[in-house]
């Protein structure tokens, strides 16, 4: 984050896509929850980001005042509040999309959610976490595949939360390994798995200590 917000860092520009392409279905499923429509939700988010990003918003999100998740959920807020009743510019395909946001794949997964009695902010909270849970499997997912192990990332994924449908042996048996080393290569892919999700967090805060506050929080919001 840091990167994305130093207008003079050579890597700001992606920084920026990256954070904003990561997390903007929470803030997507936060529109939704406050009663606008799917089409609105899409150009609120769309715009919102435009916004953020023409301005260079991102300098007031330091971290060290505060959550990266705050300063979004708070920004957004704020939008909601004065910019959308003044009226948005431009409507849908007026402008260039700063973020690519599928608007049906959107609709469908704010859809097959659980229905629920959250709040929005309550859901936007567990909606960032799950988003950080997904970033970092993706992450791990890409580095199995480069190193010609996706197979065995697919038998071994289910290990990294608790047990799989398939024990060792079975997976041993498929992949021409001993029980032995599947267990070393679930042991592995956990702790490399721990190691992706503190970097994943660290991107959104400040100090290695607030990482490690931010990832507890993070659990207990979806614990909850």
């Amino acid at each position: 984050m840091l990167q994305a917000v130093d207008p003079g860092s050579p890597e700001a520009k992606d920084a920026l896509e990256k954070l904003c392409q990561s997390y903007w279905y929470p803030l997507y499923s936060w529109v939704r929850r406050h009663g606008h429509s799917p089409d609105d939700a899409c150009d609120l988010t769309q715009e919102f980001f435009a916004r953020l990003l023409s301005r260079n918003s991102l300098r007031h999100a330091d971290p060290e005042r505060g959550r990266f998740r705050t300063f979004l959920q708070t920004a957004m807020m704020n939008f909601l509040a004065t910019e959308w009743a003044k009226g948005m510019s431009q409507k849908r395909g007026g402008g260039q999309a700063p973020v690519s946001l599928d608007a049906s794949e959107a609709e469908g997964r704010y859809i097959a959610e659980p229905a629920h009695t959250l709040t929005p902010a309550k859901l936007f909270e567990q909606q960032w976490a799950a988003t950080v849970l997904e970033l970092t499997i993706q992450s791990l997912r890409h580095e199995y595949a480069t190193a010609g192990k996706a197979d065995l990332f697919e038998a071994l994924k289910n290990y990294i939360w608790g047990e799989s449908t398939a024990s060792y042996a079975e997976i041993a048996a498929a992949h021409a390994m001993s029980e032995g080393a599947v267990k070393v290569a679930a042991h592995r892919m956990r702790e490399r798995y721990r190691e992706l999700l503190r970097a994943e967090v660290a991107r959104t805060v400040g100090t290695a200590e607030e990482a490690e506050d931010e990832l507890r929080y993070m659990i207990s919001v979806l614990s909850s």
